[in-house]
């Protein structure tokens, strides 16, 4: 009875594990090693995989629960064993397969579901060849069960569209709703005249390892990217990048060697350009290049989703959760560093001078021709700017700036 609890449990959590992987998963797992490749192609016939599945669990559970009756039934006939034992004895044997091989296995599986996945899968695959000469009998009692049972039986579809119309009529009535897809709309619509560097992560923003890469060297959790980003061997150029959303919990000892090999994309190119070499590479990430080919900054699908669909008006909020302008006194603001220039001209309704510059960082630092520091200004179309350093903080990348309009002069009297 423990062998055949222990076999259920096999394939309860075969099942589980299998079923709950992700997309992300699956590719990774189609990259991995020889059992990690053999999840993946299990899979891809879900069909054979769920009914070999069914078939032995419903066999182990039907052995066991023979042995439980003529357990039963002997206890009975000896006379030794009152009602009570008997029915305690077959309660107990029930719970015990509930818990040990449906519950307590499927919860562990989806908790783990990509390690469980590669190391089942080779005894898995061992019992799914073995009932692979009865499963054209399978498959031929299902149809006929569907023809004969349920002849009417049609698949639902995903979306109807009677579906549409109902979204439709509810976002006619609905002014927030109708605000929201506009505003959706418009993000989508800029992306193609948005630069990549206005959405980029710079360099300075982000971590970068350099191989061999082991959990111990990330620190105390994910990185804010949600991304490890590994370097070639020298260091200087970032070649690859591992996705560590859901995976935290269980990655390799060498990361590097799960990591997927990222694209390149120039420092002028749009954004939807880079989205849509994403989607050609199956990629999340892109690294952003200058024209000497040195890696800039990098850009995740994640960072354009989130820009599309969040209410954060920029790359500050995105990035640094802080507000990009905050009034510090009357007619003085404080911006960081990274704040376009473009949302700068929108939010002081004035026309700015025209600048080869994405960020106001990078603005300045061509004004006083080298690296800001604490302390220095400059006068630069409607704006007196000052360089300032946080309080909390006296880093080069948390450099912020006050800014104040210059009122005109008048004329002369």
């Amino acid at each position: 009875m423990a062998v055949l609890i222990g076999c259920s449990a096999f394939f309860s959590a075969s099942e589980a594990a299998l079923f709950c992987l992700r997309t992300n998963d699956r590719k990774q797992l189609a990259s991995g090693n020889q059992s990690q490749q053999l999840a993946d192609r299990l899979l891809q016939d879900p069909e054979r995989l769920l009914s070999a599945v069914l078939f032995w669990n419903l066999v182990v559970n039907i052995l066991y629960f023979s042995i439980v009756s003529i357990i039963g039934l002997r206890l009975d006939q000896s006379g030794q064993a009152n009602p009570s034992l008997i029915v305690g004895f077959a309660t107990s044997a029930l719970l015990f397969i509930i818990f040990f091989s449906e519950m307590l296995p499927k919860s562990l599986a989806v908790l783990r579901p990509q390690p469980l996945a590669s190391a089942l899968s080779i005894p898995l695959a061992l019992t799914i060849r073995l009932v692979d000469p009865i499963m054209p009998t399978f498959r031929t009692v299902m149809l006929l069960s569907q023809r004969l049972l349920w002849p009417g039986f049609a698949k639902e579809p995903y979306l109807r569209i009677s579906d549409l119309e109902r979204a439709i009529e509810v976002s006619r009535r609905d002014a927030a709703l109708i605000e929201q897809e506009r505003r959706v709309l418009r993000h989508i619509v800029s992306l193609s005249d948005a630069n990549v560097q206005e959405f980029m992560r710079p360099r300075k923003q982000f971590k970068q390892f350099r191989p061999p890469v082991r959990r111990e060297d990330l620190g105390a959790g994910v990185p804010p990217s949600g991304f490890i980003l590994v370097t070639d061997q020298q260091g200087d150029e970032i070649v690859s990048a591992l996705d560590l959303t859901g995976h935290w919990q269980h990655l390799p000892e060498h990361l590097e060697e799960r990591a997927e090999e990222i694209g390149c994309v120039p420092w002028c190119a749009s954004v939807a350009d880079a989205l849509q070499m994403m989607m050609d590479r199956r990629t999340h990430v892109m690294a952003i290049v200058n024209e000497f080919g040195e890696t800039i900054g990098v850009l995740t699908r994640a960072d354009i989703l989130e820009a599309v669909f969040s209410d954060l008006p920029g790359r500050t909020e995105r990035l640094l959760h802080r507000d990009a302008f905050e009034e510090i006194a009357p007619g003085v603001w404080q911006v960081t560093g990274i704040t376009n220039l473009s949302r700068l001209s929108e939010r002081f309704g004035v026309q700015l001078p025209p600048s080869r510059h994405i960020t106001l960082r990078g603005l300045v630092q061509e004004e006083l021709q080298r690296l800001a520091a604490p302390g220095d200004a400059i006068d630069w179309g409607p704006f007196h700017m000052q360089v300032v350093t946080p309080a909390d903080t006296d880093e080069e990348e948390d450099l912020m700036f006050q800014l104040r309009l210059i009122e005109p002069e008048g004329p002369a009297t």
